[in-house]
């Protein structure tokens, strides 16, 4: 009978984990270009505005007491307003009603944004500290149909760069011929269902499309 110990999956083996910088740049034969480094800018810089102005999409990272969080961001271009050079308008639109980020924003202010724009391959990043303002007249400046968002976040900018297009080409994010069919994967209401045997998931799938389309804002 053979006693050889059976090998540990490889993501389990902790002996070649990389623990400090030296071993980190080690395995890493290039150094940042000059370019890499230059693109950073601690205000918006005019053409980097541009980017903000023209996108419908943002990812929201904040931290809280449970630890980080990332959260979707989405409106027509521009849904992100720049007041000035060192500070973005951000109204939260509705959603899920968790406010994940909202109370993470109370707990620790820094946040970080990545901004996309479809079919555009460089995503803008903005690193930064929010507050929470319940404004009358700053929530009615994001109005839509009369509706507004119940607070906007005040985002003080301190760093803001591009990211090269190495990722969105990689993964072929805005190639059509890549789309998947959305039926090929589990619907909300099936995980739903899966995670409470008594939640009614088909009946929350044919419900669901009508009433996102009614909340929107």
């Amino acid at each position: 009978m053979s006693t050889a110990a059976t090998p540990l999956p490889d993501w389990l083996d902790t002996s070649h984990d990389v623990r400090d910088a030296a071993g980190l740049r080690a395995r890493y034969d290039r150094v940042p270009t000059p370019a890499s480094l230059f693109k950073e800018c601690r205000e918006i810089h005019p053409l980097y505005r541009r980017y903000i102005e023209a996108s419908p999409f943002a990812v929201l990272a904040t931290r809280g007491p449970n630890g980080l969080d990332t959260s979707p961001r989405g409106d027509a271009p521009g849904f992100v307003q720049v007041a000035d050079a060192k500070t973005l308008l951000m109204p939260d639109r509705r959603g899920n009603d968790r406010i994940d980020s909202l109370r993470n924003v109370l707990h620790d202010p820094q946040v970080a944004l990545q901004f996309l724009i479809p079919g555009v391959p460089e995503v803008l990043r903005v690193n930064g500290t929010a507050r929470i303002s319940a404004s009358p007249a700053l929530c009615e400046r994001f109005a839509v149909d009369g509706k507004l968002p119940a607070t906007v976040l005040v985002i003080a900018v301190n760093l803001v760069f591009f990211q090269c297009a190495r990722a969105i080409k990689r993964s072929r994010l805005w190639d059509p011929a890549v789309q998947r069919d959305r039926a090929e994967l589990p619907s909300p209401g099936e995980i739903l269902q899966a995670l409470e045997a008594s939640f009614d998931g088909e009946a929350y799938d044919a419900a669901l499309q009508a009433r996102q389309n009614a909340t929107l804002y």
